[in-house]
């Protein structure tokens, strides 16, 4: 893909919310890229992810003990306070003359709540391969469609997420037929020799509110705002069709601004496999 920047890069940043079990690293590669494009860019820890976030008491330790049974110290984490941590990034940077607030997989839900509750912070909306609300309200409505069926992955998920309080899963495992699951749904066009070091900073835990809390977007705050999804037309984590099952849904109840879409040739994790080109079709 080759493309030219937009005349106001300059003046425009990159507000960058991760997927589940991410935190704000995964969006180096691409914030190098970024800033050699002319955008600034900022990236967010959500609440439960990042390099502060506490593991389970087992996680580090020999055979992992209790990994499937310890609540989570997440539990407590909730929709509205990872859509606080969006909102007050954005307040942070909207002295710019633009702000594009970038969501990738399950960070699509804090951010529509964000938009939709200060929609005067953003000026364009960014799905990367990510959680659109304005259909069907929860993250777990579109993975459990006809449209998601091809999707991997099913057997990452540990013990009861109910019981547990989140959606774990785990990076460490010593089960090599695992952790080619792991790579294979969600990073499987990264160099093999890279996926390591992209599994070992990954968290386990993903607050259960984030997938299960319902979200209601409305035409006058949140579908005011241009928006667009950048498709990852081989995506085994989010499949191709519930990409498009999303637009296609978001476009009918909030007709008055139509997503752009745009499609990259790429897994679940663009920014770890292709982080120019993501650059690259964020500042189009």
């Amino acid at each position: 893909m080759t493309t030219t920047p937009n005349s106001d890069v300059n003046d425009t940043v990159f507000v960058l919310v991760h997927g589940a079990w991410h935190g704000s690293w995964q969006w180096a590669a691409t914030q190098r890229a970024l800033t050699g494009l002319g955008a600034a860019s900022l990236a967010v820890d959500m609440p439960g992810h990042g390099f502060d976030v506490p593991l389970p008491s087992g996680y580090l330790l020999p055979g992992q003990p209790a990994l499937l049974t310890e609540k989570s110290q997440l539990a407590a984490v909730t929709m509205d306070d990872c859509a606080d941590a969006v909102l007050d990034t954005l307040r942070r940077v909207r002295r710019y003359g633009r702000v594009v607030l970038v969501s990738h997989s399950a960070g699509g839900g804090p951010a529509s709540l964000a938009a939709e509750r200060a929609p005067e912070l953003v000026d364009r909306i960014v799905y990367l391969s990510a959680f659109v609300p304005a259909g069907r309200p929860r993250f777990f409505d579109y993975l459990s469609t006809s449209e998601n069926a091809t999707a991997r992955g099913q057997g990452l998920n540990l013990g009861d997420p109910e019981a547990l309080g989140a959606v774990r899963i785990n990076p460490l495992s010593p089960d090599p037929a695992y952790v080619e699951e792991l790579r294979q749904t969600h990073y499987h066009d990264t160099p093999v020799d890279r996926f390591d070091r992209w599994r070992s900073a990954l968290s386990p835990d993903l607050p259960l509110a984030i997938p299960t809390t319902p979200i209601t977007l409305t035409a006058a705050r949140w579908g005011r705002i241009p928006r667009t999804f950048l498709r990852c037309a081989q995506d085994r984590a989010l499949a191709p069709a519930a990409q498009d099952l999303m637009i296609a849904e978001a476009d009918r109840a909030m007709p008055g601004e139509p997503f752009t879409v745009h499609t990259l040739p790429s897994s679940h994790s663009p920014f770890a496999a292709r982080p120019r080109e993501l650059a690259e079709a964020l500042v189009r």
